[in-house]
C-alpha cells in the first residue's frame, strides 16, 4: 500500500463517518472505521471513471486528484490526472504528477511522450527531447515519437536533423498528418519550397487536416509567387476578403526583395496569414524567432 493510502485526510474522514454510523449500528466503532477507511481507499468503478472523463476539465481534474490520492502509483491514474491538469492549465503540476509516475514505471512510453507534450509547452525543450528520445529507445516502432523529436530539433534550429527525424517517423507511418505538416514547415526554414509544398499537399488531402495545413500550404504557395493558387486554396478555411488580403500583403512582402531580412523586418498587419521565411538566407535566424515571425507553430 502507498503512503497516499494512508493519509491523514482518508484517515480523519474514515473515523468520522465510523462515528456516525456506530449511533445506529451494533458494530463496534473500531469495525466500523477499518469499513471506513476501506470504502473510502476504494478505487472508483469503471463507470465512475467514464462518467468523470464526460465531465468539464475542472470536474475531470478533481476526480482524478482524489483517485491518484488513494494510489498514487496506479500508471491510468497518473496519466489521467495529468492529461486533467494539462486541460485547466496546470501544466508544473501535471509534469510533477508524470515524472513521479515515470519513478515507478520508467518504461512507460505514453507517461514519457505526455511528459514530452508539456514541457514543449512550457519551453522546456531540452527536458522533452530527453523524454521523446527515451520513448523511441523504448518503442522504436512508434512513429509519433520520432516525429516529436524532430520538432525539438526544429525549435532549437536543427532543422537538418529534424528532417532526418521526421522521415524516419514516415517510414512507420507515411500518411500522419501532424508529421507531414511539421516536415513541410522544417523545409520552408531550410528553403526547400517545393519540398515543402509537397508535404503539405500530402497532409492537406488526409481526412483529419485542419485549417492549419490548409494555411500553410497556401503560405508556401505564395512565396513561390503563386498568388492565384494560394487563394484558391486559402478559399477553403478562410473568407474571401481575409484571402485577398493576406495574398496582397504577401506579394507586397515578397516583391521588393527575396532577403530573409525584408520580411521579417516588415510589421505585419493582420494575424491571419504569418510571414513566412524566402527560398534564401532562412537559416541566419534561430528557429525560435523564425517559429514566432513565419510559420504557424510546429505540433506534435
Amino acid at each position: 500500500m502507498s503512503s497516499a493510502k494512508t493519509s491523514l485526510a482518508l484517515i480523519a474522514f474514515a473515523f468520522a463517518a465510523s462515528t456516525a454510523a456506530c449511533a445506529s449500528s451494533g458494530a463496534s466503532p473500531e469495525a466500523k472505521a477499518l469499513q471506513a477507511m476501506e470504502d473510502a481507499l476504494k478505487p472508483a468503478s469503471a463507470e465512475e471513471r467514464a462518467a468523470a472523463n464526460r465531465a468539464d476539465p475542472l470536474t475531470r481534474a478533481n476526480f482524478w486528484a482524489k483517485e491518484n490520492l488513494k494510489d498514487g502509483e496506479d500508471l491510468t491514474v497518473s496519466l489521467e490526472f495529468a492529461r486533467a491538469l494539462r486541460e485547466i492549465g496546470s501544466e508544473e503540476r501535471a509534469a510533477d504528477v508524470l515524472s513521479r509516475a515515470l519513478i515507478v514505471h520508467p518504461e512507460s512510453v505514453d507517461a514519457l511522450m505526455l511528459l514530452g507534450r508539456i514541457q514543449m509547452t512550457r519551453g522546456d525543450i531540452n527536458t522533452a527531447a530527453q523524454a521523446f528520445q527515451r520513448a523511441t529507445d523504448l518503442e522504436p516502432a512508434r512513429a509519433e515519437a520520432w516525429a516529436a523529436l524532430g520538432t525539438t530539433y526544429d525549435r532549437q534550429g536543427q532543422h537538418r536533423l529534424a528532417q532526418t527525424l521526421y522521415q524516419k517517423a514516415l517510414e512507420i507511418e507515411p500518411a500522419r498528418t501532424t508529421t507531414l505538416t511539421n516536415y513541410g514547415l522544417s523545409l520552408v526554414l531550410t528553403g526547400d519550397l517545393a519540398g515543402a509544398e509537397d508535404k503539405l499537399r500530402l497532409a492537406a488531402a488526409n481526412a483529419d487536416a485542419n485549417a492549419r495545413v490548409t494555411e500553410n500550404l497556401a503560405l508556401v504557395l505564395g512565396l513561390q509567387g503563386r498568388f492565384d493558387e494560394m487563394k484558391t486554396v486559402s478559399r477553403t478555411a478562410a473568407p474571401d476578403e481575409v484571402v485577398d488580403q493576406n495574398a496582397a500583403l504577401l506579394k507586397g512582402l515578397i516583391k521588393p526583395a527575396r532577403s530573409y531580412e525584408s520580411l521579417v523586418e516588415t510589421p505585419v498587419r493582420t494575424a491571419e496569414v504569418p510571414v513566412a521565411a524566402p527560398t534564401r538566407k532562412v537559416e541566419t535566424k534561430p528557429a525560435a524567432e523564425a517559429d514566432r515571425r513565419t510559420l504557424r507553430g510546429l505540433r506534435n
